[in-house]
């Protein structure tokens, strides 16, 4: 279950703690800057860097062009001299403009290098179907960068998770590409007034359950507990797993929650066909096809573009109704 123990807790938004995260992590280490399209005066355009500026001033928040591969290419330049750079896309569907920067050199220098240099630093990408920001804004392109060895993927599902998870992902010597929901800016929960830091690798159950698994994360997560509670008043006992990173995948826990309870779904947002659900499907095939009682199933978006219109935005997106549909055709 859930890392949060401490007695001291505030209720802030996903927004907040990442904003803080960045504030204790540029505080404690001077090596950490922030660059990116309007992260500064702005305030990033979520919100999530405002009043940064203020506090650390132009040398360590600063706006950049409008270019993908410049901001990556700079912070991996600037990582490659002992800087630790978190640098921002506006929004993660533009990762493809920086490919070259992100797969080739992010992800590999460290390796083809021989150890000698490493590329500490993080790109932050809003995620994610909003809003009606049509099918070039609203991506959730995750499953991209499982072809590319050397990049950690992490994706909070809470405010707990997201600046305990992005407080290590700065202090980490790997490059690190964090996902945010832009839906979920908003999103409230509990966060220690304490220092915290959450381990790269490790999920969380969300929720116990004995009946059929659920893997997923970021804002599926809220979509599982929700459909797992409208499962329970039907005598259904839904396990919630949140993967919290597809790098470095924490297998152990995948395996563990299959052979507890027989049945697998897995949940996430990004389209189903090559999605990373596939590969997580692969391993449990590989490694637990014996404690399967029923085959695993998909809840995912559909295979087509994200609507411009919120109405039919909403049609596409997985929801709830989707998940606790699949739950209980599985058990039955």
């Amino acid at each position: 279950m859930s890392e949060l123990t401490s007695t001291s807790t505030r209720i802030i938004t996903i927004g907040s703690a990442i904003r803080e995260a960045l504030a204790e992590e540029m505080r404690r280490d001077e090596r950490v800057f922030v660059m990116g399209e309007d992260v500064a005066k702005f305030g990033g355009v979520f919100g999530a860097t405002r009043g940064l500026l203020d506090e650390f001033g132009p040398k360590r928040i600063f706006d950049t062009p409008i270019s993908e591969m410049f901001i990556v290419g700079g912070g991996v330049g600037a990582a490659l001299t002992g800087l630790r750079p978190v640098v921002e896309l506006q929004f993660a569907d533009f990762i493809m403009n920086a490919a070259d920067e992100i797969m080739a050199k992010m992800a590999k220098w460290r390796y083809m290098h021989g150890g000698r240099l490493t590329v500490p630093m993080v790109v932050r990408m809003p995620a994610g179907a909003m809003g009606g920001m049509g099918a070039e804004h609203s991506q959730c392109p995750e499953a991209l960068l499982l072809q590319a060895p050397g990049i950690y993927i992490v994706i909070p599902s809470t405010p707990y998770d997201a600046k305990g998870l992005l407080k290590t992902s700065i202090r980490d010597d790997n490059p690190v590409c964090f996902f945010e929901h832009k839906g979920m800016y908003q999103t409230a929960g509990e966060v220690p007034a304490d220092e915290y830091t959450i381990p790269l690798g490790v999920a969380d159950v969300k929720r116990d359950g004995g009946d059929v698994s659920v893997i997923c994360w970021g804002r599926m997560v809220q979509i599982a507990l929700k459909a797992a509670d409208e499962a329970a008043r039907r005598d259904i006992d839904v396990e919630v797993l949140d993967l919290r990173c597809l790098r470095p995948l924490d297998v152990d826990s995948i395996l563990r929650t299959v052979r507890k309870t027989g049945r697998l779904i897995i949940c996430h947002e990004a389209s189903k066909t090559g999605g990373a659900g596939a590969e997580i499907a692969a391993i449990v095939a590989e490694d637990a096809l014996d404690a399967l009682a029923a085959p695993i199933r998909r809840v995912c978006g559909p295979d087509a573009p994200i609507p411009q219109s919120q109405h039919l935005e909403r049609l596409w997106l997985p929801d709830s109704e989707d998940l606790l549909t699949a739950i209980q055709e599985i058990v039955s």
